[in-house]
């Protein structure tokens, strides 16, 4: 149901006592008229774990890509060492053997190719291959670590590893701690669009190796700040964006600060999600019923995910998936240009980070 601009603008207006009451650390009652109680907020318990193969090193040799920088030469025949690069089409570009395939190929299996292309003009020529940079296979280290940005996976590389690479996580100047800086609770791992289920709280203070996966390309890692304060407003939203939390925030407010939902939202099941990105708290919320006056507003909290879907699901934990699904998209998109230097400006700004309060 399409939501009109006079009724939103009037709905969010309005300050609801449960705003500015003291809410329980494990949840709150979305339809409390007084004092808020516990137990709405559910603990969901993500299908996934960690893959056995994630913490295995890869043991495939290393395949060329575009842009990777390679140093070719003819044994025993002077004059013949050159570096190349893997050009965006894919190929390498050598000496009279003109442009060979390279994209996807080992280091050997290049070099038997240039062996062939080069036969015409030498007797038997031995071709020596080696890698010099890699560009085309990389990781991104986002966020509270001391040299976050793009970093090349030259070799099998762990999560822990990637981290101590980017200088370690970024320490107060007066404390010398982590624990405020960087929200672990928080932290993810994307691949592929998706949510890793890892535990950063678990591998970093708990030295926790069954945490501690290998890396791929393009990975990312995203460590955010706790000092922030923010609401992620993401799904069928007008403007979806980082709502900035103040004293007290409203699902209603929140809403219209994106302009309110997008036309075909789906208003009767919106989602929050509070909390862990390994083990999150969530509920649904009937915006619907509560722009009409049938159901009290929602107190929000820094660090929530509202999500406005398209469509009904049947599970909660459907859902909560789905919101991870759009903060992956939307974290990756956003801080991964800012990352590469895009000058860009992106449809939604990701918060610096925002504290755990759940105590998950």
């Amino acid at each position: 149901m399409k939501l009109s601009s006079t009724l939103l603008a009037a709905t969010a207006a309005l300050t609801l006592s449960c705003a500015h009451q003291k809410i329980p650390a494990k949840g709150f009652d979305p339809r409390a008229t007084g004092p808020v109680t516990d137990g709405n907020f559910e603990t969901i318990n993500r299908p996934k774990k960690i893959d056995p193969a994630w913490l295995k090193p890869p043991t495939e040799p290393y395949r060329l890509g575009p842009g990777d920088l390679v140093e070719v030469e003819v044994a025993e025949v002077p004059g013949t060492l050159a570096r190349t690069f893997v050009m965006p089409d894919g190929m390498v570009y050598y000496d009279l053997a003109g442009g060979v395939k390279a994209e996807g190929l080992t280091q050997m299996e290049l070099a038997a190719t240039l062996r062939k292309s080069l036969k015409r003009d030498y007797a038997d020529p031995m071709v020596n291959v080696s890698l010099v940079e890699v560009r085309s296979r990389r990781y991104w280290m986002l966020g509270r670590v001391f040299k976050p940005g793009i970093f090349p996976l030259r070799q099998p590389t762990t999560l822990l590893e990637a981290i101590s690479q980017s200088g370690g996580l970024f320490t107060s100047q007066f404390s010398g701690t982590t624990e405020e800086l960087a929200d672990l609770s928080s932290s993810v791992v994307i691949r592929d669009g998706s949510i890793l289920p890892v535990d950063f709280q678990k591998l970093v203070k708990n030295g926790d190796t069954s945490q501690n996966i290998y890396l791929r390309h393009n990975d990312f890692v995203y460590l955010p700040s706790s000092q922030g304060g923010s609401v992620l407003l993401l799904g069928a939203v007008n403007e979806p964006k980082s709502v900035s939390f103040k004293d007290s925030l409203s699902l209603v407010q929140c809403l219209a600060y994106g302009r309110g939902p997008a036309e075909g939202a789906y208003m009767k099941k919106v989602v929050i999600v509070r909390g862990s990105r390994s083990k999150p708290q969530a509920t649904t919320v009937d915006v619907q019923a509560i722009i009409t006056g049938k159901a009290t507003d929602v107190a929000l909290k820094p660090g929530d995910i509202v999500w406005i879907p398209r469509n009904p699901f049947n599970l909660l934990s459907e859902g909560v998936e789905l919101v991870f699904r759009d903060a992956a998209r939307t974290i990756a998109a956003n801080e991964g240009a800012a990352a590469a230097g895009s000058d860009q400006k992106s449809l939604i700004t990701i918060p610096a980070g925002t504290p755990n309060t759940t105590g998950n």
